[in-house]
């Protein structure tokens, strides 16, 4: 059977979504997504052509061999970004997902075990390690999605609730994930603010949009060059939605991965923005992207 997922819907909502009714007449739902990548990307020792230098500080280029200089810099996420964010939700109480590859948590067992233990953080599937989906077959693809969600669940003792590809998904990723049949949502599309319905192969599959937009990776391309600069940049995006949400209200995602703002310079800009959204009470639902998902399950069921 085709699937109708691939199809491009240039519409959806239009001039009126449909009121989210988040908890307690919230403007906004807000969430937070630490990624957990460190020991999955591609490196030398794991087979891989080239040692990944992705969202990293400037490693020292493309040559053969291992580029140390790279791998150091993941090491540090891991090391030491992931406890330094952490604490920062913690100490305000703030929930947050963890989207994480399997293989990272499975090489960071202190991380896999503070989130297995923690109350605030929920988990959204990463992928099993940064691979493209979209050069796998659909049989690979399928192993995969198998294979990340077993290795979580033995990792943080529960599955993930949701699934985003670190390199975007392939035509088959969703219909996969449907098939599967473990996951409340998936995030691989950035097409709109609010979570909607999709038919996969006569089964209603829930999608809960991320964004790029608000993502701590802008630091490292230069649009972002000092954590108040980044609290600002969180800030204008949270007030719009803020006031957009006394008649619309809407959902907000802010990507943070560890090698990045968990350095002190940026993840001082992240303590400004959770000091300011703590400073709106219940105008702002501060929440997982698990708990989103439930909350559309339960108010906003698809239309038969």
């Amino acid at each position: 059977m085709q699937a109708k997922h691939p199809q491009r819907n240039f519409e959806g909502y239009g001039p009126t979504p449909p009121d989210p009714k988040w908890p307690g007449g919230a403007k906004l739902a807000l969430n937070f997504v630490i990624n957990v990548e460190e020991g999955s990307e591609p490196s030398i020792e794991d087979g891989d052509p080239a040692t990944e230098s992705a969202l990293t500080e400037g490693a020292s280029g493309s040559f053969p061999g291992r580029d140390l200089a790279a791998e150091s810099m993941f090491e540090y996420g891991s090391r030491v970004g992931y406890w330094r964010i952490a604490r920062l939700f913690e100490e305000r109480e703030m929930p947050a997902t963890i989207m994480a590859c399997g293989l990272a948590l499975e090489r960071n067992p202190k991380i896999a075990a503070h989130v297995r233990d923690s109350e605030l953080f929920d988990i959204c599937a990463h992928g099993w390690r940064w691979e493209h989906h979209r050069a796998l077959t659909r049989d690979e693809e399928r192993e995969r999605i198998a294979r990340t969600v077993a290795s979580i669940k033995q990792t943080t003792g529960r599955a993930p609730d949701g699934w985003y590809c670190r390199y975007g998904p392939s035509t088959n990723t969703r219909l996969l994930l449907s098939e599967n049949g473990s996951f409340l949502y998936d995030s691989d599309a950035y097409n709109d603010e609010l979570p909607y319905w999709l038919d996969v192969n006569s089964k209603s599959h829930l999608v809960v949009p991320y964004s790029l937009t608000n993502n701590d990776a802008k630091f490292l391309r230069g649009a972002v060059d000092s954590g108040e600069a980044f609290f600002r940049m969180l800030r204008e995006s949270f007030d719009m939605l803020i006031a957009e949400g006394t008649t619309a209200p809407k959902m907000m995602s802010i990507g943070l991965h560890l090698r990045i703002a968990g350095h002190p310079g940026r993840a001082s800009g992240l303590k400004l923005f959770l000091e300011y959204v703590a400073r709106h009470g219940d105008d702002v639902w501060v929440t997982t992207r698990s708990d989103i998902a439930r909350h559309w399950h339960r108010h906003h069921q698809p239309q038969a």
